[in-house]
């Protein structure tokens, strides 16, 4: 186990450093740069702007600059309001931690719960109404769920402030980003609880007489759950790391809606910074979720 973690470590690193590359030289690819949509500003300001925040020099030599202050913990500056951004970290991302971490809750308790009634009523119409709901849900991507939620909820019905910045507006953003997920954990569940209902020790324990509930849930149920818990850690780095449009749309101020503006303004630090921060949430999450599938099972071999 342990020589498998120092391997996955290294190699997370060397995805993290092979991410921020190819995020550092596609920005500075597109033409343009950070200070030319600004009003009133001549070419010798321009200059000095970017002789202070080192943008005058060779590609190579910036990204060597910027990674050396990454290893010190120097996120850097945001480029269009001075702004630390490990301070801009600090004031958006427990907003999006908070969102992501209770949407990725409700996704995998109602999936995995909907998958169990589908599987054990194959045929039966609540199968038959749970794989039409996820269906529906599934075929539309979580932006469009959002502006959904946003004209009926706020618009139409009034039941909530549309870009509130209360507590009553994180329950729409919930709603848009746990539905995708839920469906498909609705979807692997119902096919790994079938699968796993069929095999030979199910049956085993049915002629011992071990009682329905716990053939289900400790048998059947706990084998189901493996593939589940293989795709919860990228699902949770990917609701934290994907919510971007939807925090955009409801005007959260999380870190995605922050990474998206700093898209548009050209703000090469804060992209930088982000890309690589949300890069490390996401080798994390799938570190973490390999040593939980040992632990849930382990005849698993980690090489």
């Amino acid at each position: 186990m342990a020589k498998y973690v120092v391997k996955r470590v290294l190699l997370a690193f060397v995805t993290v450093i092979v991410i921020s590359l190819i995020t550092f030289f596609a920005m500075n690819a597109i033409p343009g740069g950070p200070f030319n949509k600004e009003k009133a500003v001549n070419e010798a300001v321009i200059r000095q702007l970017e002789a202070r925040y080192n943008l005058d020099k060779p590609l190579w030599e910036q990204y060597i600059l910027y990674m050396k202050n990454l290893a010190h913990g120097d996120f850097g500056v945001s480029l269009k309001n001075n702004r630390e951004i490990s301070d801009i970290f600090a004031e958006s991302f427990p907003i999006s931690a908070k969102i992501g971490l209770i949407a990725a809750v409700i996704a995998i308790i109602s999936g995995i719960v909907l998958g169990s009634i589908a599987a054990l009523m194959r045929n039966k119409w609540p199968d038959r109404v749970i794989i039409f709901f996820i269906t529906i849900v599934t075929s539309m991507p979580s932006f469009v769920v959002a502006t959904l939620l946003l004209y009926y909820f706020c618009m139409v019905l009034g039941m909530f402030q549309a870009f509130s910045a209360g507590e009553n507006m994180t329950v729409l953003p919930v709603i848009a980003l746990s539905l995708s997920p839920m469906a498909y954990i609705t979807r692997l569940t119902k096919t790994s609880m079938l699968d796993a209902l069929g095999q030979d020790y199910i049956r085993t324990a049915k002629a011992k007489g071990v009682s329905p509930s716990k053939v289900i849930f400790v048998h059947g149920l706990r084998n189901a759950l493996i593939p589940v818990i293989t795709y919860v850690g990228p699902m949770i780095a990917g609701i934290l790391t994907g919510s971007m449009v939807v925090e955009a749309i409801f005007n959260l101020g999380g870190l995605g809606s922050k990474f998206v503006s700093a898209i548009t303004n050209r703000d090469y630090t804060l992209i930088m910074a982000t890309t690589i921060f949300l890069a490390t949430v996401m080798v994390i999450a799938n570190l973490l979720t390999d040593i939980v599938y040992k632990i849930i099972d382990p005849r698993i071999k980690l090489d």
